[in-house]
């Protein structure tokens, strides 16, 4: 009996850990949408600047850390920034990225001691902010309820589904020899000056066993 609740208090951590705070996307038919429109739809409606506030909750080897992110993410440089704080106001972790490097400029042992914090997270962030739109070479496929363009990258293959009413990048995954390394699911779109921002974002690091989960609070102009 005791085995079988520790098991089931297990299977609850998991289920709990993997849920889902946002809204799903409705599904749309997609029969009669033109995969060309939506990209290039989608392309002229994301920001190719961003200065963010967010809520941020950081999964990791059973730890939950949450806190307060600002974002400032300029897309033509490819450059990025990202501080964190808790909910006290102490800092839990700071980073910036540029086209070829990613910097640590403070982060707490907490998130270090695991090996390289900003070459972690860091491409992660880049997975968010980057690279939304699939190349004019990527394979298109036509689903009932999505449009999926599959995209050759590396030694891998990213997929980048659009669904939805809005007709939205709503998930982009990595996959290699099959498996997925990391997915992005973008939730809860919303608009501001004409452009689009997701409401919601999951970042799951499948090779680091972690997820990243933020919450859009604040657009500054």
């Amino acid at each position: 009996m005791k085995r079988i609740a520790v098991v089931l208090f297990i299977l609850f951590l998991i289920t709990g850990c993997e849920s889902i705070p946002f809204q799903k996307t409705t599904d749309e038919l997609y029969s009669a949408v033109d995969p060309a429109s939506v990209k290039e739809r989608f392309q002229s409606s994301i920001p190719q600047k961003m200065r963010l506030l967010n809520t941020i909750v950081f999964e990791y080897n059973w730890r939950t850390f949450s806190g307060i992110g600002f974002v400032d993410v300029d897309i033509p440089e490819r450059a990025c920034s990202l501080a964190c704080i808790n909910q006290m106001g102490m800092k839990l972790f700071e980073i910036s990225i540029d086209r070829e490097n990613i910097n640590t400029t403070f982060a707490l042992p907490e998130f270090t001691s695991k090996g390289d914090f900003a070459k972690m997270v860091g491409e992660d962030i880049r997975r968010i902010y980057f690279d939304l739109v699939p190349s004019g070479n990527a394979e298109i496929i036509r689903k009932k309820f999505a449009v999926v363009f599959n995209q050759r990258d590396g030694e891998g293959i990213t997929e980048y589904i659009f669904s939805g009413p809005g007709q939205y990048l709503t998930e982009k995954t990595y996959y290699e020899d099959g498996n997925p390394l990391w997915r992005v699911s973008f939730y809860e779109y919303q608009s501001k000056n004409s452009r689009i921002y997701p409401g919601g974002t999951i970042l799951k690091n499948y090779k680091y066993g972690y997820r990243l989960i933020i919450r859009l609070k604040e657009i500054s102009d």
